[in-house]
């Protein structure tokens, strides 16, 4: 399934495997390369993108196996731990420099200075426009990284990236928290970017300015030439040529296994009449004896023939089922709440009006990083745990939300509400005590989490499996929530779950609550509302077409 490449290779993996301390296997003999250009790289959660980038990376050394690079490698990854002390020049990694040249300019002549500077002396303008490039004021150069959203810091902790130059880059999940301005930046500057840059993403837009497709699946690397788009195309046409190929292999299998029986049926008569004519000695015996011998010769032969056929058959259907996946989908079905359609729900207000979320409706928050959208989230959340009656205001004065309800289920943005150290049933036990422990194993696999996942410490899983535990933990709660609320729900998910994830708020007949930057998401809820926060707390509400 790989195109031709123009270029050499400048990553090489040879059988890498990584196994984790129980025994599980992330990687198992995981071989290919990857060329200069823009690759996405795709596949299910926790089919181990996310660690081979941690090889190659060199942040994890693999079990066995090794890789081949070529040149300095940057490595952005899923999950960035920030000092919120560290200035934004050190985060891009040009503070040793950009200090250097100031002291110089201010007159300190040390040698020092100079050896730090080398030929960077115009870091500071480089810098700056760096910053403009992932569309962040240029002053910002001397402010704490605590000062920035999370989306801000993901820019300029690519910004630095692109700063250095590294011939290979490595970009894991670059779009979870980033609005979509931010969104817009990030692809102008892939668009525009040089050398090799492999991206794990399930942001369809990003996968569409891809040069290549990798797909990791079943431990095995296959590279298609063309975006995301392209690769979908071929594969479902693929899937489709396959699943018919099995068909038609098992059919032959079918009719070999019958002209074989039959076969059989026809050696057995004849036989019998050779016995029979044998008995009432119709013939001599030594003619039947030579007929005798012949037709054991003749029916050994044929039994050989038709089990050789039969044989190759059943080969033949194996290979052919072997193409068509066996992909296990999530089975997520949201429980009935029993929510009528007149029941008031929640109330959303920003001083100059007010929204009722009522019923089984389908609402959407929208607006840039840091103007409150998490926020308006968890002081509803609040409001329906420790329920006052009074409003619950946002730092904007006039923006404020009220819970008509105590049953709501939240999956935060950083799902941050489990125990890292305990095991994935533990966990859930902890959250259902009702449910009896091989019930709720039994659950546990309808979310794809099953086998040695059960016992693993949750901190070891990747961010969709993490994703799927918190979600069955929300939905086998009872009783059922009226009101799901989730933050940025797509983050980490791969391409699949967020289809079943589609799939079931839509069939949900409570309300829903969503925060999301991602429009295609949207897009495909069937909201009732759509209100857009700004920086000063105003709400406006948009058509949720997005006119």
């Amino acid at each position: 399934m790989s195109s031709l490449r123009t270029t050499a290779s400048t990553v090489v993996l040879d059988r890498i495997t990584v196994s984790w301390p129980d025994g599980a296997l992330a990687l198992d003999a995981v071989s290919g390369a990857f060329g200069a250009g823009r690759t996405g790289l795709v596949g299910r959660n926790g089919s181990g993108k996310s660690t081979l980038l941690r090889v190659i990376a060199g942040d994890l050394a693999p079990t066995s196996g090794h890789v081949t690079t070529q040149g300095e490698i940057a490595w952005l990854p899923q999950q960035l731990t920030l000092d919120v002390d560290l200035r934004v020049a050190e985060l891009l990694g040009v503070a040793d420099i950009l200090d250097a040249v100031r002291a110089i300019a201010a007159g300190d002549v040390d040698p020092a200075h100079f050896d730090a500077v080398g030929d960077d002396w115009d870091i500071e303008a480089r810098a700056e426009a760096s910053l403009a490039e992932a569309g962040l004021d240029p002053t910002f150069l001397d402010r704490r990284v605590g000062e920035l959203s999370g989306g801000e810091a993901v820019l300029v902790a690519i910004a630095g990236i692109r700063l250095r130059r590294a011939p290979i880059t490595l970009l894991d999940e670059p779009t979870n928290n980033l609005d979509r301005e931010a969104r817009a930046r990030l692809h102008d500057m892939v668009r525009d970017w040089r050398g090799t840059l492999v991206v794990v993403s399930h942001d369809l837009a990003l996968l569409e300015l891809m040069d290549e497709t990798a797909e990791l699946y079943a431990h095995e690397l296959s590279v298609f030439g063309g975006p995301y788009s392209e690769y979908r195309a071929w594969l479902d046409t693929e899937q489709e040529a396959a699943a018919q190929a099995e068909r038609d292999a098992k059919q032959a299998v079918k009719k070999e296994k019958r002209q074989r029986i039959e076969a059989e049926a026809k050696l057995a008569g004849r036989a019998r009449m050779a016995h029979r004519a044998e008995v009432e000695k119709r013939v001599p015996r030594i003619v039947a004896h030579g007929r005798r011998m012949a037709a054991q010769v003749s029916a050994g032969k044929l039994r050989g023939d038709a089990h050789e056929k039969e044989a190759e058959a059943r080969a033949a259907a194996d290979a052919a089922g072997r193409r068509v996946r066996d992909d296990a989908s999530m089975k997520i079905e949201l429980p009935d709440p029993q929510v009528s359609r007149a029941r008031r729900i929640a109330t959303i207000r920003d001083g100059e009006r007010e929204w009722i979320v009522q019923g089984p409706e389908r609402v959407a928050v929208i607006g840039r990083n840091g103007v409150g959208k998490t926020t308006l989230l968890r002081r509803l959340v609040e409001d329906a745990e420790v329920p006052t009656g009074d409003e619950r205001r946002l730092p904007h004065a006039a923006t404020a939300t009220v819970a008509h309800t105590d049953r709501i289920g939240y999956l935060p943005q950083r799902i941050d509400g489990l125990d890292d150290q305990r095991s994935v049933v533990e966990n859930i036990a902890l959250r259902a005590p009702q449910i009896p422990d091989k019930e709720l194993r039994n659950r546990l696999a309808r979310f794809l989490l099953r086998g040695s996942a059960f016992d693993r410490p949750v901190g070891t899983l990747s961010g969709g499996e993490r994703f799927r535990v918190a979600l069955a933990a929300l939905l086998l709660a009872d009783p059922a929530p009226h009101l799901v609320v989730l933050d940025e729900p797509t983050n980490n998910l791969d391409i699949d779950t967020v289809d079943q994830l589609v799939r079931a708020l839509r069939a949900y007949r409570g309300a829903v609550l969503v925060v999301s930057h991602d429009d295609a998401f949207l897009a495909r809820l069937d909201l009732d509302l759509l209100l857009e926060l700004d920086a000063d707390g105003r709400i406006t509400e948009i058509a949720p077409d997005g006119s």
